[in-house]
């Protein structure tokens, strides 16, 4: 890879501190193994430089505060299988366009948490992310007619939060509500207005992308 998987690029004020006793993680959490076990979120010997991938987020829908505020799953827990509170963080504030985010939780928020801010700022409806790493989604994202951020663009950054907020001023989606990010390897993000519909439709998407390359090992 020509980046480190993993690293925090946005300037972080993180307060260590017990996720908020309100903030259930039981819906969240199950998704999320679903997804490990499908080697989507993970950790793997020899893979991304042994570093963990992917993430996961969800709206907090109770705060009164006009700031998105969002949990998501802390950095470098892509090994474990299922996570505790105590692997969430809370993300209070985040400006995308300042390279900023302030957070809260036991852990630090993982290195994507700025992309995933972008797209909640785009639609209150959207109530989960899902990033995930899929090379058979990825390296099809042209037979599956996947809007994509552009090869030159780096995840965390906040270059690449613009090219989020160019993608969703574009029909294609806002239908599709899944999009790769050709600047980072098998990087896809995935978003709707519950996680149980952001992770079924990675799973529909995936199992295109399974279809497709084995037509292409039958040629």
């Amino acid at each position: 890879m020509s980046e480190q998987e993993g690293v925090i690029k946005y300037k972080l004020n993180h307060r260590k501190s017990p996720l908020d006793k309100h903030i259930s993680i039981s819906e969240i959490n199950a998704w999320r193994t679903i997804l490990f076990k499908l080697q989507l979120i993970g950790q793997i010997k020899g893979k991304y430089d042994g570093y963990g991938f992917g993430n996961i987020s969800q709206r907090i829908i109770y705060s009164s505060s006009d700031n998105v505020q969002f949990i998501i799953s802390g950095t470098q827990t892509g090994g474990f299988e299922s996570l505790s509170n105590f692997q969430y963080c809370a993300i209070l504030e985040a400006c995308p366009g300042k390279n900023s985010i302030k957070s809260a939780g036991e852990v630090k928020p993982s290195s994507e948490a700025l992309t995933h801010a972008s797209v909640y700022q785009q639609d209150k409806k959207i109530k989960a992310v899902i990033h995930i790493h899929s090379p058979e989604i990825w390296t099809n994202t042209e037979q599956l007619k996947l809007p994509y951020t552009t090869a030159d663009i780096a995840y965390g950054t906040p270059e690449m939060a613009d090219e989020v907020k160019r993608l969703f001023q574009t029909d294609h989606l806002q239908k599709a509500h899944v999009f790769s990010m050709l600047g980072h390897k098998d990087g896809i993000i995935a978003f709707s207005d519950s996680i149980q519909k952001t992770a079924l439709l990675i799973i529909k998407i995936y199992s295109k992308a399974i279809a497709l390359e084995q037509n292409k090992q039958q040629r």
